[in-house]
């Protein structure tokens, strides 16, 4: 339902204005419109208030930082509404920039030494085999290189790496040294040393082949052998300091995140104080908020004000001759049964104020409409599973948890209505149990369901149009008037066809035709000559609920098909694995098709007898959560 909201104003000394919006923060019901009462004027925002915005959005932004680099995203330390803050706005911005600055320093260094970690793994190969050449060599007495060789095959590498010694030791003699070791990828690391007056012809000869020395990963200078060491002992290093900045990290958490997380409720707090100060209006010596409150969260901003202003604070309820024609904030509360259907209405615009609330509606019919297409025991059990299983762990009021209860009523409508139709992996439970329909076969009765499918859509609009009217007597007779004639006419018409289908007794047939040409022309004169169109548009969405029918009776066949697969295949174990596929297959799209139609039948066949989209939504001024603004999408 739409809480029912009252329009307020709050007077107070304007020197009490800091504490006028600690106490509407604190009550947490107030949703701030711009006071219009005259004499006022409009609050203006000054250069200094115009500063301190951007020092708190910085400092937000500083917490913020420091918060996502040490995950401290965690609930505790969150302020209540009315607490306490641990620290005055000053040092609350210096804490938010020195901490930042911290985690800032951590996080690069985390960063750095992963990233050098990752380009020693890359060069390990190289180092392992650097080593072992080395381990083989006398590295202290010759000067010399370390190069790649590539070749597709290992006799091509040989061949290469024997081709390539000759050449070295008939220019540079037989003290040369060369060391070959196959690496991974097709790659030959050669160690080719000379004594160290060699070394520049060495180096020569190489680049003349094409062969030029590894290159070492920046930072550590020299050449691959000299630098060996040093690579070693970076590895060695590496983990240590990781962990050293990791627990860094963690410290940082531990000691500073549930300060961060509070701070960053202040600093929300007070951009949130600055948003409304325009909408404040002022006199010499007296300021006045204004704004919408549900009707029964007035006693608790009565009881905000008392404890914050005492008698200083006059609350007053403005009479409805004053903000006629203005759309007051829509916030929807509906009973714990039917609140997870909220997630289903919620992806469309906010129903108006002084309309009606869809979720009943959605959460009524939804679930049955999808019970008539699935009708499956064995379907409805696994769903019920599926449902549980969402449940289990999952928040209060979290998508998760909507979902998960939606899907426990739909499986609740599957399993009675596949106890009705004696259906149980189709016609399966017939064949193995005996199981019989308590009120028609589905894969048989086509008739039948075409005839419930449609029934099903004359009480769906029925209900839609009633509502409209009862919605509309509020503030429009007229419409309510409209709304009314045309359930009545909509009914005469089923109750004709019923008659002369010989469904109801055939003496009805006359009254109702009577009944509708008496209805015609006060429908007319009511919603004037658009009303046939509209009723005739309305007789097309009766007839569209057929898809229930047609959904229903597919889901079914491709059952009754699955079970036909076993004794296709020759083997009964392949025709068991593929019926059981197909299955599968079937229920995937009994979770979706039902889903989508049932939701197509409520949005565009229900809502438009009814349904006022436009709504503002109703964000009251109060303390920051991360869990409620994100709900609102409030950064």
């Amino acid at each position: 339902m739409i809480v029912p909201m009252e329009r307020v104003r709050v007077l107070v000394p304007r020197g009490e204005l800091p504490a006028l919006l600690a106490a509407l923060q604190d009550a947490g019901v107030v949703h701030p419109v711009i006071a219009s009462a005259v004499p006022l004027q409009r609050l203006p925002t000054t250069a200094r208030e115009r500063r301190l915005e951007r020092q708190l959005r910085g400092a937000l932004a500083d917490v913020d930082e420091a918060l996502a680099a040490v995950g401290g995203s965690g609930p505790e330390g969150r302020p209540r509404p009315g607490a306490q803050q641990p620290l005055p706005l000053p040092a609350a911005v210096r804490l938010a920039r020195r901490e930042r600055r911290r985690a800032r320093e951590l996080v690069s260094r985390r960063e750095a030494l992963l990233a050098e970690r990752e380009l020693l793994q890359r060069y390990q190969p190289l180092l392992q085999a650097c080593e072992r050449l080395a381990a083989a060599s006398s590295p202290e007495q010759l000067r010399g290189q370390l190069v790649l060789l590539r070749e597709d095959t290992p006799a091509g590498a040989a061949a290469a790496v024997e081709r390539l010694r000759r050449a070295l030791t008939e220019a540079l003699g037989p003290e040369l040294v060369l060391r070959a070791q196959p690496l991974a990828g097709g790659q030959t690391a050669l160690l080719v040393l000379a004594p160290a007056a060699l070394a520049n012809r060495l180096e020569a000869l190489l680049a003349e082949a094409r062969l030029t020395d590894v290159p070492l990963p920046a930072g550590y200078g020299g050449s691959f052998l000299e630098a060996l060491p040093r690579l070693r002992g970076r590895r060695r290093e590496l983990p240590r300091e990781l962990r050293e900045v990791e627990e860094g990290l963690r410290r940082l958490a531990r000691e500073r995140a549930p300060e961060l997380r509070a701070v960053r409720a202040l600093l929300h707090d007070r951009l949130e104080e600055l948003a409304v100060l325009p909408l404040l209006g002022v006199t010499e010596r007296a300021a006045v908020a204004e704004g919408w409150a549900p009707r029964d969260g007035l006693p608790r901003l009565e009881r905000a004000l008392l404890a914050r202003l005492g008698p200083r604070a006059a609350l007053e309820r403005v009479a409805r001759e004053e903000w006629r024609g203005e759309e007051a904030p829509v916030e929807l509360r509906n009973p714990r049964l039917f609140r997870p259907f909220e997630a289903l209405v919620r992806p469309l615009p906010l129903p108006r104020y002084g309309s009606l609330d869809p979720t009943p509606f959605v959460a009524v019919f939804f679930p049955m409409f999808f019970g008539v297409m699935v009708g499956d025991l064995a379907y409805g059990a696994v769903l019920a599973l599926l449902a549980a299983l969402l449940v289990r762990g999952a928040p209060e009021g979290s998508l998760r948890h909507s979902v998960g209860r939606i899907a426990g009523a739909c499986a609740a409508f599957t399993l009675v209505f596949g106890a009705l139709y004696g259906e149980l992996l189709g016609d399966l439970g017939h064949r193995l149990l005996g199981l019989e329909p308590l009120l028609f076969d589905r894969a048989e009765a086509v008739v039948p369901f075409l005839g419930l499918a449609v029934a099903l859509g004359l009480v769906h609009l029925l209900v839609g149009l009633v509502a409209g009217a009862v919605a509309a007597l509020r503030g429009q007779p007229r419409r309510a008037l409209g709304r009314g004639v045309s359930a009545l006419m909509l009914l005469l018409v089923a109750l004709a066809v019923l008659a002369a289908g010989g469904l109801l007794p055939a003496t009805l047939l006359r009254p109702a035709v009577i009944a509708l040409l008496v209805a015609f022309p006060v429908l007319v004169a009511v919603e004037g000559v658009v009303a046939p169109v509209e009723l005739l548009s309305t007789l097309g969405h009766v007839l569209s609920y057929a898809r229930i029918m047609a959904i229903g009776t597919a889901s079914v066949m491709l059952a009754v098909v699955a079970n036909q697969m076993v004794g296709t295949f020759g083997s009964v174990v392949v025709g068991s694995l593929f019926a059981l596929l197909f299955h599968l297959v079937n229920f995937a799209l009994a979770l979706f098709s039902p889903a989508v139609h049932a939701l197509r039948l409520h949005y565009v066949e229900l809502f438009g007898t009814f349904y006022s989209p436009g709504g503002v939504h109703y964000r009251p001024l109060t303390h920051w959560r991360p869990d409620l603004h994100a709900e609102n999408g409030v950064a």
